[in-house]
């Protein structure tokens, strides 16, 4: 695709002396650098010409014993006007022709090192420069009028003289091609993939009180990789408007052919409305099968339950907290007062490696911290007015022990939250475990016989527990896919967790899993061969779903009458792959166990089962992205970004997520070589 390039001539320095010397057959050596690429041979008394070694082109070099100069010379060799030498450079450019990489034109004799000519490297590509500036733009957030500033325009021209710079609406053009052509590849995977896609929606506003959804898919590709690519960033006037949303996840299934290929979603459910909820999951049921009542389509954030959680906490003990900060904010503000803390704590011999910090109010795990820290060095401020006169301590013992116990439990909440930074989307078998952790860590202090952690804790439980009872299924569905648990571990979780009642909320986990193997198994019927001669590439087809929205939890005790087959035999198969995968032994624990791996080594044993995994282990958790899970606040479009085109918008934050996550296919072309092919 080519756009108007806006001409900037910078004209190459005509100012070089030309050789000493009036004839051209003078002894002494030339010292321009185009005599590596021109020979001149005497023409007549007092006139010669210079000839191009390539192309064999003649130049006027004298005349009446007048020495023209080598400026036309200088240009022929640098603006690529010799087709001979062009060519000859760019099959020089590849390593696999045996040529150089950085010299288009070999030389015999090798010149001294010297300051470089701009124009030595001939293979200039000036389409190139501006793919890359786009490409440039996108990863790095600059602004697109970075081709305006004269900075940046006198930094380009000082590497390459002949560049010139865009224009505002070429350089957008750009970004919005190359995001185009990236699109169209992950169009191609997602099109590809054996499975369906997990939903996840996160939404941003502006100072402007403009809506900014942001879509993410997570899925398995057919060769076991999974992928996380942001597939829409859409711009809505009302983000509070559950028409919006719909509006929003509709455009998306449409945009990318995701119509019955939808196996769950999850948002921030405290920014909308229950009948928003319900409208979703309602609209989204018609052509998606509702699974598990439903709760599939019902997800809610782990990510931003945690920090709503945490705020709570924190604000319970505001006052406390703040006279701390000050405290910190006392030694870390002068640089006089930190050393007097710093050999304070070296006389007293504390013991601690913390270090002061001043936290953030816009996340949360920086309060945490500063707080660990306050509390591991109390010991040093305790003391610190003998040594700082200015110094006055506000926070008695018992602040101290207060802060310490919010210490302990927020520190739950910190790893919990630290899970979804350490590896970002990690697969959904992880999260039952932790869950269930802390579930009963916040039941035990709810319970407890102080009265101020039980008043602290027990609000946060009554939060908590309604993610747990809305969460637990799919998370107990999704560890039971994990070959090292399978049911065992949910069964000695929730014996933990809901004592003599606990059989029957295994059975509960046990029927889901039934009735999602059902629904992939009837699936698994539809299944064409697409190669004859790769019977493992295969693409799945569904048919619409018509049923109730509501549909039932559990399998009925008297049978699966509900679900008929076509053959009257899969059903003995299914639950034989089923049985046989519960009952075998557990896999052994390794230090560096790979789930996706495990599966698509045995998908030919388990090939209901490892589709089902797949598409189970990808499911997302969390709406938010690693910098954003200890955010306090929902976060905000900058000003710069919010004046743009909301397809500019779009394209300049997925083709960033697309070209930072790889989520293009490892053995793809790259966009730029592909774009050369076709222009």
């Amino acid at each position: 695709m080519e756009f108007e390039t806006c001409i900037i001539t910078t004209p190459i320095n005509n100012n070089e002396k030309p050789d000493s010397g009036t004839q051209p057959n003078n002894q002494k050596r030339k010292r321009s650098i185009v005599w590596e690429y021109f020979t001149v041979e005497t023409v007549g008394a007092g006139s010669a010409e210079a000839y191009c070694k390539q192309c064999k082109k003649s130049f006027s070099y004298m005349t009446d014993s007048k020495v023209s100069g080598t400026s036309n010379l200088k240009r022929h060799i640098s603006l690529g006007t010799c087709q001979a030498m062009e060519q000859k450079s760019q099959f020089n450019s590849h390593p696999e022709n045996g040529g150089l990489q950085d010299n288009a034109i070999p030389s015999k004799k090798r010149p001294r090192d010297r300051p470089t000519y701009a124009g030595n490297d001939v293979s200039f590509d000036q389409e190139r420069c501006n793919y890359d500036i786009a490409k440039m733009i996108i990863l790095h957030d600059y602004p697109l009028d970075i081709v305006k500033h004269q900075g940046f325009i006198a930094f380009a021209q000082t590497l390459r003289p002949q560049f010139n710079p865009l224009c505002l609406d070429s350089v957008e053009g750009y970004c919005v091609s190359m995001y185009h052509k990236e699109k169209q590849y992950l169009l191609d995977l997602i099109n590809g993939i054996p499975g369906r896609l997990n939903l996840t929606l996160d939404l941003w506003t502006s100072n402007q009180g403009i809506g900014y959804v942001f879509i993410r898919g997570h899925f398995i590709d057919s060769d076991g990789n999974i992928h996380h690519p942001i597939l829409n960033v859409v711009t809505v006037p009302s983000p509070d408007s559950g028409d919006s949303l719909n509006q929003t996840i509709m455009t998306c299934i449409s945009d990318w052919h995701l119509e019955g290929r939808v196996l769950t979603l999850a948002l921030d459910k405290s920014l909308t409305s229950e009948t928003v909820k319900v409208n979703l999951r309602g609209n989204l049921s018609v052509n998606n099968p509702v699974i598990l009542d439903g709760q599939l389509l019902n997800q809610n954030c782990y990510a931003r339950v945690l920090s709503r959680l945490a705020i709570d906490a924190l604000r319970q003990m505001s006052k406390t907290i703040s006279k701390v900060r000050e405290c910190v904010k006392f030694v870390k503000y002068s640089e006089s007062h930190e050393d007097k803390f710093v050999e304070l704590k070296q006389q007293l011999q504390v013991p601690s490696s913390a270090n002061l910090l001043i936290d953030d109010h816009y996340k949360w795990d920086s309060t945490f911290h500063m707080l660990v820290a306050a509390c591991e060095l109390r010991e040093v401020f305790t003391c610190f007015d003998t040594t700082c006169p200015d110094f006055t301590m506000t926070l008695t013992i018992d602040d101290w022990k207060l802060v310490e116990t919010l210490c302990t439990y927020l520190k739950y909440l910190y790893d919990a939250a630290h899970m979804l930074t350490t590896r970002p989307y990690p697969t959904a078998n992880l999260f039952f475990l932790e869950v269930s952790k802390l579930h009963m860590e916040l039941t035990n202090a709810a319970l407890s016989q102080d009265p101020f952690l039980s008043s602290l804790i027990l609000p946060l439980l009554t939060n908590f527990d309604q993610y747990w009872r809305e969460s637990c299924l799919i998370l107990a569905v999704a560890v039971a896919m994990d070959p090292r648990h399978k049911m065992k571990l949910v069964e000695s979780i929730f014996a933990k967790i809901f004592g003599e009642n606990a059989k029957q909320w295994i059975t509960i986990v046990e029927n889901g899993l039934h009735e999602l193997f059902i629904e992939y198994n009837t699936e698994m019927l539809h299944f064409t061969t697409i190669d004859a001669d790769e019977g493992d590439d295969i693409m799945l087809k569904t048919q619409p779903y018509e049923g109730p929205v509501d549909g039932s939890l559990f399998v009925d005790e008297g049978g699966l009458s509900d679900f008929e087959f076509s053959i009257s035999d899969c059903m003995q198969q299914f639950k034989s792959e089923m049985d046989e995968y519960l009952e075998e032994p557990l896999v052994s624990e390794v230090k560096e166990f790979d789930i996706l791996n495990w599966w698509r080594d045995n998908r030919t044993k388990y090939p209901t089962l490892s589709r089902t995994a797949s598409d189970i282990l990808s499911m997302s958790i969390s709406t938010v992205s690693a910098d954003s899970v200890f955010d306090t606040e929902i976060r905000k479009m900058d000003d710069y970004r919010n004046s743009l085109d909301s397809r500019t918008l779009e394209a300049l934050i997925c083709a960033k997520d697309w070209f930072q996550h790889k989520s293009i296919p490892k053995n793809g072309s790259s966009t730029l070589e592909k774009m050369k092919v076709q222009t």
